[in-house]
């Protein structure tokens, strides 16, 4: 008599592919999305994905760099955003200045 083993769907939930999951939206968003808030917000979802990754890889002292200086990156990035709508607020009211 054979006996088969049948393969329990919820063998694929583990920290590895959920955190590929995670990634792998994140990547799409930032991509996908036009706004530069949405960017960032789908960055902080990258950042998650991949210390959960390095996590499964068990290379803890990575995660913990990365979890240190992801923060930090997206505070750099919202300052950048920040700033960019400044030089474009100005632009435009220099232009609004020139049409008058």
């Amino acid at each position: 008599m054979y006996l088969v083993k049948i393969m329990n769907p919820l063998d694929f939930i583990n920290l590895t592919n959920i955190s590929a999951l995670v990634m792998f939206i994140g990547a799409a968003g930032i991509i996908l999305l036009s706004k530069p808030l949405d960017k960032v917000i789908m960055f902080a979802l990258l950042q998650g994905g991949f210390i959960g990754t390095v996590v499964a890889a068990k290379y803890l002292d990575v995660a913990m760099a990365a979890a240190v200086f992801d923060p930090i990156a997206t505070v750099v990035f919202l300052m950048a955003i920040i700033k960019l709508n400044e030089i474009r607020g100005q632009k435009k009211a220099q232009e609004g200045e020139e049409l008058v």
